[in-house]
């Protein structure tokens, strides 16, 4: 979003605004409300200007109440060792309406919420750079108004952005939607870009100086219809709106198990697709080419959008550890052609995978004979393996063999059969 929109102050003596900003406490989930304008309710809900600001901010709602993730997210980011002021931005009569009419609010909330941080700037000298609005769904739009609305030259501090919404946003100007423009740092998670009859409930677009797409960002392990059932016995005959939301929340989900799991950070890899992050071709790190995905995200403002992918589980914690196997094979057997099959088995400190099909990515070289065979089998993470047994390197058909991690015998690594 562009800051040409000319700026709207919405006053006191106006109406009152239609969002409430309750200061999230460790006692109540209702947290406590602190009324735009109205100094004293700064001191009743004990905010501290002296610590940064984190706001929550929802997005379209079917039922009219807050959702659980709320105070999940609120009761993460309070137990982190930086401390925090967290608001929840509650826009819930705005929000429970037809979606189209739900986006239209998007806009005012937006002003709002630019309002409300002026206010605070001017009554109690907060600075907006310490301001980190995250926005879910029709929320992280909301959020972008929220930084372009604001008057001034100085930025928002950082928005991001979980799973933003698509209908009516989808290929819209960025002065339309969420967009690096709106803050000094702009962050998207994109976990529900399956298209539907040409819309998806997430946006595919990049929106932000980082876009990650988990899993490629169509949709989440766990969140197949098939788990209908599972979440028809957990929640009821809610389990069918459970289902229908659980890749489009996930985006929630990850950025909680950011702040939950500090020891198991989720990295993604910048790449151009999931396609070729699937043949194993986007695995470095080298010239920041990876990042945290979540809170603890790498700041860094770009010039384009770049968009990082990487794999993660179907539940918390969502920390993948990615392999990369390359194996190099010379069939000499010359009388056929050999098509090889293989299962691979890890077996480590963490947790054992027993018989992994592996597709087979790759080129062929042939020379005259033998023929060589070189595949990249797609695990995502550099290590060297070597035979077991290096006394004997074939590898004959219906034979199995076990690699282990290559001992270090010598300074320069070797080619090896790995």
């Amino acid at each position: 979003m562009g800051s040409q929109h000319q700026h709207i102050r919405i006053k006191k003596n106006q109406h009152s605004p239609a969002t409430k900003f309750r200061l999230y406490m460790d006692t109540t989930e209702e947290g406590c409300l602190i009324l735009f304008d109205q100094l004293e309710t700064l001191d009743k809900c004990s905010f501290n200007a002296s610590l940064p600001l984190v706001m929550i901010v929802h997005g379209w709602s079917v039922d009219g109440m807050l959702e659980g993730w709320i105070w999940k997210m609120a009761t993460a980011l309070k137990s982190q060792p930086k401390q925090t002021n967290v608001i929840i931005a509650d826009w819930l009569p705005l929000a429970h309406q037809h979606y189209p009419i739900a986006v239209q609010n998007t806009r005012n909330i937006g002003q709002e919420i630019a309002s409300f941080l002026e206010w605070l700037e001017e009554s109690v000298q907060f600075s907006r750079n310490n301001v980190h609005l995250i926005g879910y769904s029709l929320g992280a739009h909301v959020s972008g108004f929220a930084g372009s609305y604001i008057s001034g030259t100085n930025k928002i501090g950082r928005i991001t952005g979980l799973d933003p919404a698509g209908p009516l946003f989808e290929g819209m100007s960025p002065t339309d939607r969420l967009s690096p423009d709106d803050a000094d740092f702009v962050d998207a998670i994109h976990t529900f870009t399956k298209q539907h009859m040409g819309f998806s409930v997430g946006i595919k677009q990049p929106v932000a100086h980082f876009d990650f797409y988990p899993n490629g960002g169509t949709f989440q392990p766990g969140c197949h219809i098939m788990h209908v059932y599972n979440h028809i016995a957990q929640y009821g005959i809610t389990g069918i709106t459970q289902t229908v939301k659980c890749a489009h929340e996930r985006s929630v989900h990850l950025f909680i198990d950011s702040l939950l799991h500090d020891d198991k950070q989720s990295m993604a890899y910048w790449c151009n697709d999931i396609d070729t992050f699937d043949k194993g071709m986007c695995l470095s790190c080298r010239k920041n080419r990876c990042n945290t995905l979540g809170y603890n995200i790498r700041k860094e403002r770009l010039q384009k959008s770049r968009r990082l992918f990487l794999k993660t589980r179907a539940h918390m914690p969502f920390k993948v550890y990615h392999y990369q196997f390359k194996i190099h094979f010379i069939n000499e057997i010359q009388e056929k052609q050999v098509e090889p099959t293989f299962t691979v088995s890890l077996i480590g400190t963490k947790e054992d995978a027993e018989n992994l099909p592996i597709m087979l990515m790759g080129k062929r070289t042939f020379t005259q004979r033998p023929k060589k065979v070189t595949y990249t089998l797609c695990f995502l993470f550099r290590m060297t393996f070597c035979s077991q047994n290096i006394d004997n390197i074939h590898l004959h058909p219906a034979q199995e063999k076990t690699f282990v991690r290559c001992a270090n015998r010598s300074r320069r690594p070797r080619r090896k059969f790995r």
